[in-house]
């Protein structure tokens, strides 16, 4: 029995020594996995932590409405540089209020001239544009319509891609309910982020008739070629899919045949030129035209010899095509307000 019973503890203990190897090495495996999969699993949470934030980081790097300060708060009126004015309030499809100037041309002359629409850059408001909007008045005779993007000046809500672009559709929109202009003459006009906003527009088909022409002077290609210039080169590598704004004008302009001008300042040292002269060579307009003006930079082309004239031109090209048939008014639009 003693022999037995030996033999029966031997066997017993040869179980619970293989038992404990096999233990032991589980354990390690698991050790060794946890240490690798779960540094990764840590890494990637980590990595996709750092791209959220800085995913909803990037409308803080691209939209500057508080430069210069008081920007939020104070917006020089037009009475300021002697334009004429009314203060208006449109009310965008998703509720938002936004702030507006419309400066017209005298009563007997404003049902004859184009209107323009006036969409700004990326900071600060369009009460800063104002001695543009003053040459683009007594130089082109013009009516203008001077739009405050949302999120911007007085204006109400948050800027996104998406948000501006509506904003630029209601305020073509909200031309179409006064009587007081000829809304087969609209003109859109936009400089650095008001070129890639009014591109959006023109290149939409529901809103093709109801435009006669577009201005866009210093703009982009799209944001990611911009984050490659001004960041560094390896952001070639990031998805498209990562950015939270696009602005691709370049795919659009393919789409655009309205009569055309790109105004470009040959010493823009934000935008460089090579963008500008690239959506004027991909764009499908038959009537368009590339004005390069030396010595004009990001902001200040406006003042170059010869950059009213150029767009003085434009608009006598766009007068000489036949005008394309304005839509009807349509109820939709009864939430605009003048204030």
């Amino acid at each position: 029995m003693l022999g037995e019973d030996w033999k029966i503890t031997k066997v017993l203990s040869g179980i619970a020594k293989r038992l404990w190897a096999g233990a032991g090495a589980a354990i390690l495996i698991t050790f060794v996995f946890y240490c690798f999969y779960g540094a990764l699993i840590a890494f990637s949470l980590f990595g996709f932590a750092v791209l959220a934030i800085l995913y909803n980081a990037q409308d803080h790097l691209l939209y500057h409405p508080e430069l210069p300060s008081n920007s939020r708060i104070y917006v020089p009126i037009p009475t300021m540089h002697n334009l004429p004015h009314e203060t208006i309030s449109i009310k965008t499809t998703d509720k938002i209020t936004l702030h507006a100037f419309w400066i017209r041309q005298p009563e007997e002359r404003s049902k004859f001239v184009p209107t323009v629409i006036y969409f700004h850059g990326n900071a600060g408001n369009m009460g800063h544009r104002l001695q543009n909007v003053w040459g683009i008045y007594y130089n082109l005779h013009c009516n203008i319509l001077m739009v405050e993007y949302r999120g911007y000046g007085l204006s109400t809500g948050s800027p996104t891609e998406k948000g501006l672009c509506n904003d630029a559709r209601a305020a073509v929109d909200y031309l179409y309910t006064r009587d007081d202009l000829d809304n087969s003459q609209i003109i859109l006009f936009g400089r650095s982020l008001g070129g890639a906003v009014v591109i959006d527009v023109v290149s939409d088909y529901a809103y093709h008739n109801r435009i006669k022409a577009m201005i866009v002077e210093n703009t982009f290609t799209n944001i990611p070629e911009m984050a490659l210039r001004l960041l560094h080169p390896y952001v070639k590598y990031i998805p498209t899919l990562f950015y939270k704004n696009q602005y691709n004008s370049l795919k659009k302009i393919k789409s655009v045949t309205m009569p055309c001008l790109f105004i470009s300042g040959l010493a823009d040292t934000l935008v460089p030129p090579r963008m500008m002269r690239q959506l004027y060579n991909d764009c499908e307009s038959k009537k368009k035209r590339l004005i390069e003006l030396s010595g004009g930079s990001h902001n200040d082309t406006w003042i170059c010899a010869g950059y009213y004239q150029a767009i003085a031109n434009f608009l006598d090209m766009c007068r000489n095509e036949p005008c394309q048939k304005a839509p009807e008014k349509v109820d939709v639009w009864k939430n605009v307000q003048e204030v």
